[in-house]
């Protein structure tokens, strides 16, 4: 075949191929210079558009592949007839309208996580009404939509002629059999040469990020919505596992202790060692939506955002050093529930056969206590209503509000004044029954649109993160101050924290501000005012609150009692937990160890200001690091966490 028919043939595939280039490349740029050279320095930037233009590459291998065995398979007598260039013009337009709607989605998302989709963009498919309400309510969609698709009809008018007249592919056999192996190998060539890990490239996560392709990490984050640690991470002998987190003072005693408290010795109130007067009957967990530390004027922040948390802070202990264990609310409901570590891939709020775990509310509910969990929203978004429903908690959410007590809601919630409203009235029903309670509120409003009652505080709605953080801020001090009329609020422990921060973005793909998150323990009559500065977790809230009310139960969890005297012999324990959905992180004596897929460990030094430099590996917190995710996971792979396991002593 001469030079020319070999250029015909392939033409046909020639403008979506630039197409598809052309919006890869240009999405890149436009965010590369959205997120500046602050972050991204642009020594690194040759290496953000040749990694970028690696992984385009990659992808459209996956898209050329339906094309070429088009190419093969479609009949010679359909070709080159007089509807084939209007054809080739719809399907030109339909493809510049997706792919620029991407681009479009990719900005958004690009804005709100400073990263590529990833799992999270999984899961808003699932969640349709909560996600498009989302975008409805934050941006102008019509103009927005209009304009893409003006911009793809623009393109294709003004490349009509072209796409007109391009050459139909070759109907020769040879041709058709190149066309149809091309469409097998392709895909797979791209599947082996390049994968989502290679996105490592730098020290800078956001480099990282710029380099990857938005379909590429979107379908990869699909496929790993649940990873098999055993598989994909640096493991231990079981046994040395066991040892070195015993050695820890983890030893998660037989969950008969916390379950049969009358067949084993209670874990008396010991005034000396807690720092409560008397332990609280009562319990109010406060999950504040991505409450970043950064916000509160406790924190540093001059802007006066956070006046009733303040007030509160001062009032109550203050913990200075807490980190979230993740980027999600399931991640921070997982780690104060269940006080387990996170495991890679989806949280175990959203996994299958996470019924009637060892949750601290599963826990009190068999010794006698009402445990809620309160949402302002519909508690079907992320599994959290069948999670807690599965545990014993009792359920309430926006679907049980009265009607009549919603004064304002958007499309994730009823406004924070609101539920804690119909939280007041239910505390008040289960306290004039004569029971004590644990009731975990999970809040809404300090979440995009950011839209609030009018008249609340200075900032008007929509008030962007500023007016979601103050106005939250403002309807927890009117429920605080609404509890204090409450017979049973000289007995109750208020716990204020986060359940993750408002973003985890920065230069490294675990910075350490992107999980620090505030947590208050606020009870006038019970606990003295004052500040701890301690490293602690997330998961060490379930132990701490069974320890503050002097009840079994707190050394069953992976995570250690903030209360919990050091051990003579035994050094203090206090490390933390970060994760995104495929790294582990684990924070001890100024180190990070990195725990990622194909087995790869990273080691960083934490200076002063949380920034991180890569350093050497320490054997031994490289092996706690394992120890702790590796036995995390197993246990609830094998169903460890469940109550249902025989324990030593023989109870069902």
């Amino acid at each position: 075949m001469t030079p020319l028919r070999v250029r015909l043939a392939a033409l046909p595939f020639l403008p979506y191929v630039l197409l598809f280039l052309g919006v890869a490349s240009l999405t890149r740029l436009a965010l590369a210079l959205h997120t500046g050279v602050d972050k991204v320095p642009l020594m690194l930037w040759p290496g953000v558009l040749l990694q970028g233009i690696s992984f385009d590459l990659a992808t459209l291998a996956w898209l050329l592949a339906p094309m070429l065995m088009w190419a093969a398979l479609w009949p010679a007598r359909w070709r080159n007839t007089r509807w084939q260039g209007g054809l080739r013009l719809v399907l030109f337009f339909l493809m510049a309208l997706m792919l620029l709607f991407g681009a479009l989605s990719e900005w958004t998302f690009w804005e709100e996580f400073a990263t590529r989709f990833n799992f999270i963009a999984v899961d808003y498919l699932v969640y349709t009404h909560e996600v498009i309400g989302n975008i409805v309510e934050s941006y102008p969609v019509v103009p927005l939509l209009g304009g893409v698709a003006a911009l793809a009809a623009g393109l294709t008018w003004l490349l009509r002629a072209r796409l007109r007249a391009a050459a139909a592919p070759s109907t020769r056999p040879g041709w058709r059999l190149l066309y149809a192996v091309l469409a097998l190998a392709l895909p797979w060539s791209a599947s082996q040469l390049r994968d989502i890990d290679q996105m490592q490239f730098s020290a800078n996560a956001y480099a990282n990020e710029l380099a990857g392709n938005g379909l590429m990490t979107f379908f990869a984050a699909y496929q790993r919505n649940e990873l098999d640690y055993d598989r994909f991470y640096a493991i231990l002998p079981p046994e040395q596992a066991a040892r070195i987190l015993g050695e820890l003072g983890v030893e998660r005693e037989p969950l008969s202790h916390a379950l049969y408290p009358e067949e084993n010795a209670s874990e008396a109130f010991d005034p000396a060692r807690s720092p409560f007067k008397r332990p609280p009957r009562n319990i109010v967990l406060i999950t504040v939506e991505s409450l970043s530390a950064k916000f509160l004027g406790s924190f540093g922040n001059p802007d006066g955002l956070t006046p009733r948390l303040d007030a509160l802070a001062k009032e109550g202990l203050l913990f200075t050093q807490l980190y979230a264990t993740g980027t999600r609310t399931v991640r921070g409901l997982e780690a104060l529930s269940l006080g387990t570590p996170p495991i890679p891939g989806q949280a175990i709020v959203r996994r299958p056969h996470n019924e009637h775990l060892a949750t601290v509310g599963e826990i009190l509910k068999r010794q006698g206590y009402a445990t809620f969990f309160l949402y302002g929203g519909y508690g079907y978004f992320d599994n959290m209503n069948a999670y807690f429903a599965g545990n014993d908690y009792q359920v309430v959410d926006r679907t049980d509000f009265p009607p009549a007590s919603v004064g304002f809601a958007n499309v994730w919630g009823v406004a924070d004044e609101f539920l804690f409203d119909n939280s007041l009235t239910q505390l008040d029903k289960t306290h004039a029954a004569g029971k004590p309670f644990l009731a975990q509120i999970m809040t809404t409003s300090n979440h995009r649109p950011f839209t609030y009652p009018e008249g609340r505080i200075d900032i008007a709605s929509p008030g962007k993160r500023e007016g979601g953080v103050k106005y939250t801020d403002y309807a927890i001090g009117r429920f605080i101050d609404q509890a204090r009329s409450k017979p049973w609020f000289k007995d109750t422990l208020f716990v204020i924290v986060a359940d993750h921060c408002a973003s985890a973005a920065g230069k490294t793909s675990l910075p350490l501000e992107g999980y620090r998150i505030p947590l208050i323990l606020y009870a006038p009559a019970l606990l003295k005012p004052g500040r701890n500065d301690m490293l602690a977790s997330q998961i060490d809230i379930p132990p701490t609150l069974l320890d503050a009310m002097g009840l079994p139960g707190d050394d069953h969890f992976f995570g250690v009692s903030l209360f919990e005297e050091k051990t003579p012999g035994r050094p203090q324990n206090r490390r933390a937990f970060i994760s995104n959905y495929q790294e582990l992180g684990y924070l001890k004596d100024g180190k990070l160890v990195v725990l990622g897929p194909k087995q790869r460990i990273d080691t960083f030094r934490i200076d002063a200001n949380g920034d991180a430099t890569p350093t050497a590996t320490v054997p031994r917190l490289r092996d706690e690091a394992i120890a702790y995710y590796q036995s995390a996971y197993q246990a609830f792979r094998d169903g460890a966490l469940k109550l249902g396991v025989q324990d030593p002593i023989g109870h069902p």
